[in-house]
């Protein structure tokens, strides 16, 4: 059966739904997500934007982007919003978070915590000084796929990268065309998932020339990939997309938009996790050092959770 293992970790919540000791979906919070999808947040429109848009200020912090703009309201005026879209980083450009303009009372988005407890799945929390059951189905794993979006398959390989426009998959690997990308469709379906990948989705398969051959490929990922969805059909050239919902960033996104506060993050869980008597001297890369150093609050928070102080040499 299926279940979800959560951790409340420094600086980041963590979820991966497992099944048959694998994770299948996986997601990661940061604590400074911004607003969350759901919640409901007073405002003030600060700017007019064309096409009937605008741009809000929450009065609890942050802004988004406003769709749809009430009838005949003016700069300055106080609104409620919905949020509709968390704010993400595409390359170095930081997309403010999308609202809705609402009518309900202010109430704040649910959490990863709630989310997931929200899926129907048992949930249980792991605690540091337990058994490391998210590294057993593949956590380590998980992020070095984010960070690289390199993914091994019998017979082939996947190059999975975000790009501003789309994420994108390269299927690679020996012929025949039609069987490789046969192959690749569903572990595809399945990367979309684990990472929570959303928005325009490209595939490059091989070029597959029968027609039957590509209408084979594409029901492969209708049969594998959950909706809602959308797709196109594969061209005669190899390609094709997938429209998704995208709420918020995925793990691959989240692991790029800010790589040295990433790892940072993944250094802290393993520190957290290691034996009492374990060195306290740590010597960490430039980038994680500085990460880390400008966050003080992890720092305190770490040496709570272990009970000691920990030391951080750049190397």
């Amino acid at each position: 059966m299926a279940e979800w293992l959560y951790e409340a970790g420094i600086g980041e919540a963590r979820a991966a739904l497992v099944e048959d000791g694998r994770i299948v979906v996986a997601a990661i919070e940061p604590d400074d997500a911004g607003p969350l999808v759901g919640g409901v947040h007073r405002a003030r429109l600060v700017e007019l934007l064309p096409v009937r848009r605008g741009r809000v200020v929450l009065a609890d912090g942050g802004e988004a982007l406003l769709g749809a703009l009430p009838a005949g309201i003016t700069q300055g005026a106080a609104l409620t919003v919905a949020i509709t879209r968390e704010a993400m980083a595409e390359g170095r450009r930081l997309k403010p978070a999308k609202a809705m303009p609402s009518d309900l009372p202010p109430v704040p988005g649910p959490d990863l915590r709630a989310r997931i407890a929200a899926s129907g799945h048992p949930v249980r929390r792991l605690q540091a000084h337990e058994a490391d059951d998210l590294e057993a189905a593949g956590w380590s794993e998980l992020l070095d796929e984010a960070m690289h979006g390199d993914i091994d398959f019998a017979g082939g390989a996947l190059r999975m990268t975000p790009t501003p426009a789309m994420t994108l998959f390269d299927v690679d690997g020996a012929p025949p065309a039609a069987s490789l990308a046969l192959a690749a469709a569903p572990v595809v379906a399945a990367a979309i998932r684990r990472h929570g990948i959303g928005g325009s989705i490209g595939i490059d398969f091989p070029t597959v020339a029968g027609k039957a051959e590509r209408l084979a490929v594409a029901t492969a990922i209708d049969a594998a990939l959950p909706m809602p969805f959308e797709r196109t059909a594969m061209n005669g050239f190899g390609f094709l997309q997938i429209v998704c919902p995208r709420p918020r960033a995925s793990l691959p996104e989240r692991w790029r938009a800010d790589p040295a506060a990433s790892a940072a993050r993944a250094l802290l869980r393993q520190i957290e996790r290691a034996p009492p008597r374990s060195d306290r001297r740590h010597r960490i890369t430039p980038a994680v050092h500085a990460a880390l150093t400008a966050r003080p609050p992890w720092l305190a928070e770490l040496a709570r959770r272990t009970g000691v102080v920990h030391e951080w040499e750049s190397a």
